[in-house]
């Protein structure tokens, strides 16, 4: 079994350095009163752990015959025959009918079934930043007149991707990325539990894999697993050099060669094609300024990206506005 399962929490009480968010969703929990919820936050948190622990803390036994989840993202990449290919929704679909109409019924007939032995169900969505805003115009009614027997749960890394006639109906809860030092306390209990000595993963390696997890403890652990599977051949380097690096140094190409409008597409790629926040953006740049260019400048304007997209300004019009800047800031 994969350590990430293996070590996954079964309930709040596991989730690491969210206190504020878990202390929330609790009380919602505790008093059975639990609104329509934004649950936002970057890529290995604890965001899914935190619903499922509040679909168990609601239903207990029956918590999955009350929660429904749906991977928007993959729904919607995989067009309108995964919805006919899906056990779940095969019944439903409309050959005749467009992706959007498919899926606006079938988030309708999810939403009218009737709780079993509750006085609502839960409805999440995974990626809801992916939703396009049809579909999430067509949502906004949905909860509207299911919300008696229905709270939505939207669970995203980007909610600056949710339209505001949807934000404004849902709570927003944040999760945070996990500091270094929570991170390296987690790698030690593993490393504790699964017996490895510290000539299998020395503590350098273990310093670098937590720098390296910029608050994803999913990924951490994922990268602890591979080192102590390599023994002393782990090379750090060549484990984690993702594609999306490889589009972020061709997005510093174009802007070295003075050519706005290609970096500006390479910047978007990476939030629409490959699933990146803006602030993933932001890092997957970092790293490469660091690596190739080490330009006090540029990290600057970077920095200043962040804030704004902290902030919740628009996130492709900061890239788009950091990549013009750099060009004519930087690259003169």
């Amino acid at each position: 079994m994969l350590w990430i399962e293996k070590y996954r929490p079964s309930g709040f009480d596991g989730i690491v350095y969210q206190q504020s968010a878990i202390s929330r969703l609790r009380a919602s929990a505790a008093s059975g009163n639990v609104p329509h919820l934004i649950v936002s936050g970057p890529h290995g948190t604890g965001k899914s752990l935190a619903i499922e622990g509040l679909a168990k803390a609601l239903y207990g036994d029956y918590w999955a015959e009350n929660t429904t989840i749906i991977g928007t993202s993959e729904v919607l990449q995989r067009g309108r025959s995964g919805l006919e290919q899906d056990d779940r929704f095969s019944h439903l679909y409309r050959k005749d009918e467009s992706l959007l109409t498919n899926f606006k019924y079938i988030i309708r007939w999810y939403a009218s079934l009737q709780p079993f032995n509750a006085p609502f169900k839960l409805f999440v969505f995974e990626d809801a930043h992916t939703l396009t805003h049809d579909a999430q115009a067509s949502l906004r009614r949905t909860m509207e007149r299911y919300s008696s027997t229905c709270r939505f749960i939207l669970e995203t890394t980007r909610p600056s991707g949710i339209i505001p006639a949807i934000s404004s109906r849902c709570l927003p809860i944040t999760f945070t990325p996990v500091p270094p030092e929570e991170i390296r306390r987690v790698l030690d209990r593993i490393m504790e539990a699964e017996k490895i000595q510290g000539e299998t993963v020395s503590t350098d390696t273990l310093e670098l894999i937590t720098l390296h997890a910029q608050g994803d403890l999913r990924r951490a652990i994922i990268l602890l697993e591979v080192a102590a599977c390599s023994g002393r051949t782990f090379d750090l380097t060549r484990s984690v050099q993702p594609e999306t690096n490889t589009v972020a140094a061709s997005a510093f190409r174009a802007m070295q060669e003075r050519d706005i409008p290609s970096a500006q597409r390479r910047l978007e790629s990476l939030m629409l094609e490959y699933g990146l926040s803006g602030r993933e953006v932001l890092l997957e740049l970092l790293r490469v300024a660091r690596r190739d260019y080490y330009h006090p400048r540029i990290v600057a304007l970077i920095g200043r990206a962040d804030v704004s997209v902290i902030n919740g300004n628009n996130e492709f019009l900061q890239m788009n506005a950091l990549a013009a800047e750099i060009v004519t800031e930087v690259f003169i």
